[in-house]
């Protein structure tokens, strides 16, 4: 009797450790695909479209540095594409001159390190 007792708790105890963790797993997607999911852009009207090519001085590595910029400029408001190219140390933002600005973008790139490891140079636009 005490032997089934503790085969029926382990059995309880074992379903309820599995079904928390679905849940878990379920949140945790939901917050995963939150934060990857790439942002909907809005149209820009041709008028107001602007594009920016800049170099970023300080960029380590691409997927640390280079990919982060990339998608902190992405997810700005009026921003229709971004790119930054590690091995060239450029970036070109393509950008509703509505919204944004190049001074905007400059300290978008900067407040992605501490303020002092990306300088952005050469801007043109």
């Amino acid at each position: 009797m005490k032997f089934t007792k503790i085969i029926a708790s382990l059995a309880i105890a074992g379903l309820v450790f599995v079904s928390c963790k679905k849940e878990e797993d379920k949140n945790l997607a939901n917050i995963k695909s939150e934060k990857t999911a790439p942002k909907e852009h809005k149209a820009i009207a041709a008028e107001n479209v602007q594009t920016a090519s800049f170099t970023i001085n300080g960029m380590t590595c691409a997927v640390g540095c280079a990919k982060t910029i990339e998608q902190e400029l992405s997810n700005l408001d009026g921003v229709e594409k971004a790119t930054v190219d590690f091995d060239k140390n450029t970036a070109t933002v393509t950008f509703d001159k509505t919204i944004q600005n190049p001074e905007s973008l400059t300290k978008v790139v900067q407040e992605t390190g501490d303020g002092k490891t990306y300088k952005v140079s050469n801007m043109k636009s």
